[in-house]
């Protein structure tokens, strides 16, 4: 039989995996709220901002790092592309293969979304100072270097 201790510990470590969760959902839902104000949407706000930080990405590359589908992500870019924020330019490498970048008129857009960012942060870290910012940085670093180490292991294939 276990001890009541061994479950304590373990509840509390499951605890962690419920409270990421509801954070990250909240996050969501708030930042969809919040980006119609812009009259965008939070995923058109993910692809240019990872758009952003590796421009000339081809098009199933982002929808990897976005963890999309990639017609979800085509169709996100169609409706990016027909407000002038993105483009597409053909790969040198591979016809069937298209590039993005970002065009002028995104970089104000992405200035404002910065701006809202910030905003939408500061307040979901309100009462916690740069410390406990540091500490929690650091913590979901180390369970996204561990996950990814188990995922790359197989041990998920066992």
């Amino acid at each position: 039989m276990m001890s009541l201790a061994y479950d304590r510990v373990y509840s509390r470590r499951r605890e962690v995996a419920f409270a990421l969760h509801d954070a990250a959902r909240l996050l969501k839902t708030y930042s969809d709220h919040r980006a119609r104000e812009l009259d965008t949407t939070r995923a058109q706000w993910a692809v240019l901002s990872r758009l952003q930080r590796c421009e000339g990405a081809k098009q199933s590359e982002l929808a990897e790092a976005l963890d999309i589908a990639p017609i979800t992500l085509a169709r996100l870019v169609d409706k990016l592309d027909a407000a002038g924020l993105v483009e597409r330019r053909a790969d040198p490498n591979d016809r069937r293969a298209y590039r993005l970048y970002l065009t002028e008129k995104a970089i104000p857009a992405l200035s404002t979304l910065g701006v809202l960012a910030e905003d939408i942060m500061s307040r979901a870290l309100a009462g916690l100072d740069d410390e406990a910012i540091e500490t929690i940085l650091t913590g979901l670093a180390t369970i996204k270097a561990n996950l990814k180490s188990e995922l790359h292991s197989g041990a998920c294939n066992k």
